[in-house]
């Protein structure tokens, strides 16, 4: 087949194995391998970066990104030489811009329009912003704050107003006292909410900083829903139910929550509902082609004639791993070589 597919690594971080790579990335390289498709890992270092740009420009057919942005010392440099490749004509999976465009928790605000994310979802860029909408969004009841960075649920805070509102108010006072759990490990803290809202200025200020502040839907208790995607192909159905305890509202393994994995068919109404609404979600985030390989999260909720619908909590496609499933490594080998002959098959 020619030129190389090169995936992407950086050194460090707590998501390698103990040869120094991501445990799911060696299985894809091998399955490429096999199927005759030249395949190798390049680390990532700034200070290296014209020799490893210079190095993939002239080897390289395409690149696979399994880097964790929170790994990264500096990620606009990374982004920098991604986009750099694309335009060189290297097949990018993902295009930086997609993997900031699907990744984003604000991804949902541009996704309002659709039947999958509530109206009153917002984000919040400057501090003024959050403090002037933040009191006037939590009259309307319980509201999950997430920020844009982090992982595993730090960061994220269901917030509930301790004593009844009166009914006429429209903005909660500042001096009120709210309940906030952070999905992290489901921990409680109390606070006044002027507080709390000086707490959260840390989530806004600095490079991609940013809360998205959306209700909050109590069927979590039920079970969080996430699509494993390849392009535009279901793979899996991971089924997350948080622990069964009292503030649990966390699906996250971290904080006890049991998986389950089920086949797309099982979930075919999610499944159809979602695939049918892709082609205007690629519209609303950019026109990008689809990542290689993503997650969407759903939650259950209940309509206003009392059925069933699902609700977009989180979508991520900057390094989402598969170590409990290594056998899809096979299936990403495949999607990878088709992509990149209908990619060359189509600049000819």
């Amino acid at each position: 087949m020619g030129k190389k597919v090169i995936f992407f690594e950086v050194k460090g971080g707590s998501d390698k194995g103990p040869d120094g790579y991501r445990k799911d990335t060696m299985p894809m390289v091998n399955a490429l391998q096999q199927r005759g498709q030249e395949a190798e890992v390049i680390f990532f270092d700034v200070a290296k970066q014209q020799e490893i740009f210079d190095y993939v420009k002239n080897h390289a057919i395409a690149y696979v990104s399994r880097i964790n942005p929170g790994n990264l010392k500096d990620e606009s440099a990374y982004f920098s030489m991604l986009r750099q490749l694309c335009e060189e004509g290297i097949i990018g999976m993902p295009h930086p811009d997609a993997m900031i465009g699907y990744g984003a928790k604000d991804a949902l605000v541009k996704l309002t329009d659709t039947s999958l994310v509530p109206s009153d979802t917002y984000a919040y860029y400057t501090i003024e912003e959050f403090k002037n909408n933040f009191p006037k969004s939590l009259t309307h009841g319980i509201r999950v704050l997430k920020q844009n960075r982090g992982s595993t649920g730090e960061g994220i805070w269901r917030v509930q107003v301790v004593d009844e509102l009166p009914s006429e108010v429209t903005q909660v006072p500042l001096t009120a006292k709210v309940k906030c759990t952070e999905a992290k490990d489901n921990h409680v803290e109390y606070f006044e909410l002027g507080a709390f809202m000086d707490f959260c200025e840390q989530y806004i200020v600095g490079d991609n900083g940013m809360l998205v502040d959306m209700r909050f839907l109590p069927r979590i208790k039920e079970g969080e829903i996430r699509l494993f995607m390849l392009h535009n192909h279901p793979i899996n159905v991971v089924h997350k139910k948080p622990a069964d305890s009292e503030e649990a509202f966390s699906a996250t393994l971290f904080s006890g929550a049991n998986y389950r994995y089920d086949k797309p068919e099982d979930w075919k109404e999610l499944v159809d509902t979602f695939l049918q609404q892709l082609p205007e979600i690629m519209k609303l985030l950019g026109g990008y082609d689809l990542p290689l390989i993503w997650t969407a999260d759903f939650i259950l909720d209940t309509d206003e004639l009392e059925n069933d619908c699902y609700i977009l909590g989180e979508m991520n496609c900057s390094c989402v791993g598969f170590t409990s499933e290594l056998e899809l490594a096979h299936n990403i080998a495949e999607e990878i070589i088709t992509k990149i002959s209908k990619d060359t098959t189509l600049t000819v």
